[in-house]
């Protein structure tokens, strides 16, 4: 059986997915490999904002802590992706918190604008679900184990 990726305290990703079969995947392939965080899920880049600037729905700042990682699509409703990516970005509390890309787009054009506004990293969604999920286990070992952030401030 799997060993859970995480010891200790889970680690908090926060997932911006409007598309409710593409998040149904990233938490099932998560749950699959044992990935041991809690995942906390936003439909729109209206309420990713919302959420990370403790507003409205998200005010209580402790059940809505300061998310690890963030896993971002691009194409959103209400605010894009690229424009919730910015604000990360550009907001000193937010900035270091690791943006991944995770989209079903492959053009150059939205590349080289994820990159040119911080994106720490770029994936493509494969269609097959068993790529999926090695994906997602991938993504959780080097993010949530592997990668050392520059400070821990929660």
């Amino acid at each position: 059986m799997a060993q859970p990726i995480t010891q200790g305290e889970p680690l908090k990703i926060l997932l911006v997915e409007d598309n409710p079969s593409h998040a149904e995947m990233v938490m099932r392939s998560f749950q699959t490999h044992r990935i041991a965080n809690e995942i906390d899920h936003v439909h729109d880049g209206e309420q990713a904002l919302d959420y990370l600037h403790h507003r409205n729905d998200y005010s209580d700042s402790n059940r809505f802590s300061q998310p690890d990682l963030v896993l971002l699509d691009l194409r959103l409703p209400k605010i894009d992706g690229l424009e919730v990516l910015d604000n990360i970005k550009s907001t000193e509390r937010l900035l270091t918190i690791p943006v991944v890309i995770l989209t079903t787009s492959t053009t150059e054009i939205d590349r080289a604008r994820a990159y040119k506004h911080h994106a720490n990293s770029y994936l493509v969604k494969p269609i097959d679900f068993n790529s999926f999920t090695n994906m997602m286990n991938d993504l959780g070992y080097y993010w949530l184990v592997w990668n050392h952030l520059p400070f821990d401030d929660k």
